[in-house]
């Protein structure tokens, strides 16, 4: 806190009691005596000690903490729910249901872990998410109140003033600045992330056009990022363009449209997010969403520093430096992605998953609707990936290949549609995992490859993939599976991000990690 280092800033809050405020680590303020000072992890437990955010710094309007992908204990997992709004819409009974716990055993551990309880923590969540729309855009406050979450006008308002210590009239005016450089600051979820937005609601029939700029923490590697999403792009569900990577969706209250372009500067990189949504209630979600799937709040540089110290990765890290482990927009899409990808080159599998979703894709309301600037472009994105109901009850009749795999497909669709199977970022790893490869035709590639991808596990290495085995040939690394594994436990807990690097290293011709090499499990090298 005294270096004011911008890179803990997400990681932690301070907590000032002298001042009754809640500050980032790079606070300019004066550094204050030590004895005034707590420090909390989330801003919903400086909330619960009568803190209130700081107006100068806005701690919520930074990269979120690493911590709850890198924990995998019942207090990030349900840190990771809480983030995608789950007490929102099913409640705490809904949220310890997901996790296997009853509400007084996860209140009492979430308070002894982070400092708050999950009602406080959904509490900071749709205050933050409030902010993002009173600043970003010109939607009524009553709409506002309704959307965030709140179940009064007057618990909005209570909150508000509890939370940032104005009005939210006076919160929306204190962010106006003249057309044309408006730069406002917003917040999604309390200790999960949050980003700073422009913009305006607009329309009721084809949705609601939201900007926003999310922050992440630097180094980013964005251009290999949106790389891996591009080159992999489904036909009618997802596009690549000049500026940047665009798809649909479906989030927890319906559809939305986004697109994703790079933005901020090298020392302050961000993702530029423009998205049309079915229902503003779903904007804490996608927010939530994207950032997982971007890798945000990813701590690049102790990442890189861990790798760096192997001779062996020392060049790569230095060549690109902040890579990043591609998330997931939807888990039941990247299992069939995972599925439909392996032992086919990346065209094939793009071929297929073409064939799939304009066969039983759902199409957008408002058809193809304007682009990002506004205007016809009948080359958006138009469909809905394919559910997995549609999938066990049409898939035999557009599928095509050896039949193995196609009863893998439909058997998987088949326990996501009755609820057998259930993927989502509240899971623990090994227990995903192990669900996946006691069905017939998954085996640990595809289990570990959807851990990665759905939780944003940082430490899986993929060995039994040939390209990455390659690419560590390569790198003068042992090239068999089991050498490979028992070298890589000196990069734990990065190994996620180190065999990004190998996969670099095969070949790739665009610095686009795995995606480059399909989805592939068999290993076969392209």
């Amino acid at each position: 806190m005294s270096s004011r280092d911008a890179r803990f800033d997400g990681q932690f809050i301070t907590g000032v009691h002298s001042t009754g405020i809640y500050c980032r680590p790079s606070c300019p303020a004066v550094t204050p005596k030590p004895g005034n000072v707590s420090f909390y992890l989330t801003a919903a437990a400086a909330h619960e000690a009568g803190l209130r955010a700081c107006k100068r710094c806005l701690p919520d309007a930074v990269p979120g903490s690493p911590a709850w992908n890198i924990r995998d204990d019942l207090a990030a997992r349900a840190m990771r729910l809480i983030g995608d709004g789950t007490v929102e819409r099913e409640g705490v009974p809904g949220l310890a249901n997901r996790l296997g716990y009853t509400p007084r055993h996860l209140t009492r551990v979430l308070v002894a872990e982070v400092g708050a309880g999950p009602l406080a923590l959904a509490r900071a969540h749709r205050a933050q998410t409030a902010r993002v729309l009173l600043t970003s855009t010109d939607l009524s406050v009553t709409d506002i109140a309704f959307a965030a979450g709140f179940g009064s006008v007057r618990q909005f308002n209570d909150t508000i003033a509890a939370v940032y210590e104005r009005t939210p009239s006076a919160l929306r005016a204190g962010a106006r600045v003249p057309t044309g450089s408006r730069n406002l600051d917003g917040g999604t979820a309390s200790g999960t992330g949050t980003g700073t937005g422009t913009g305006t609601g607009t329309g009721t029939g084809t949705g609601t056009r939201i900007s926003l700029l999310l922050p992440a923490r630097a180094p980013f590697d964005g251009p290999g990022l949106l790389g891996f999403l591009g080159v992999r792009a489904v036909t009618g569900v997802e596009r690549s363009t000049s500026t940047g990577y665009e798809r649909t969706l479906r989030l927890p209250h319906g559809w939305a449209t986004l697109h994703l372009a790079l933005a901020g500067t090298v020392e302050a990189p961000a993702i530029a997010c423009t998205a049309r949504l079915g229902s503003l209630a779903d904007l804490a979600p996608l927010v939530s969403r994207v950032r997982r799937l971007c890798d945000l709040d990813a701590d690049a540089q102790a990442i890189d520093r861990a790798l760096a110290d192997d001779p062996a990765l020392a060049c790569s890290v230095h060549g690109t430096p902040g890579i990043r482990v591609p998330g997931s927009l939807d888990p039941e899409e990247t299992l069939f992605r995972a599925l439909l990808g392996q032992q086919v080159s990346v065209a094939a599998a793009r071929t297929a998953l073409g064939r799939l979703s304009a066969a039983l894709g759902e199409p957008v309301p408002g058809g193809r609707g304007p682009d990002t600037a506004g205007t016809a472009d009948t080359a958006t994105p138009h469909l809905l990936f394919p559910t997995a109901a549609r999938i066990a009850e049409h898939g035999r009749e557009v599928l095509r290949g050896p039949a193995a795999r196609i009863d893998t497909i439909i058997r998987v669709a088949e326990a996501l549609a009755v609820g057998d199977l259930v993927l989502d970022v509240g899971e623990a790893r090994d227990d995903l995992q192990a669900r996946l490869t006691a069905l017939p035709g998954i085996g640990p590639w595809t289990a570990g490859y959807v851990a990665m991808r759905v939780l944003g596990s940082p430490d899986i290495l993929l060995t039994s993939d040939l390209a990455l085995r390659q690419g560590a040939d390569r790198l003068g690394l042992p090239a068999t599976a089991r050498d490979l594994a028992a070298h890589g436990s000196v990069w734990a807990p990065w190994r996620s991000y180190a065999g990004m690097h190998l996969w670099r290293a095969a070949g790739a011709p665009r610095p686009a990690g795995p995606s480059v090499h399909g989805e592939n499990g068999s290993g076969r090298l392209r």
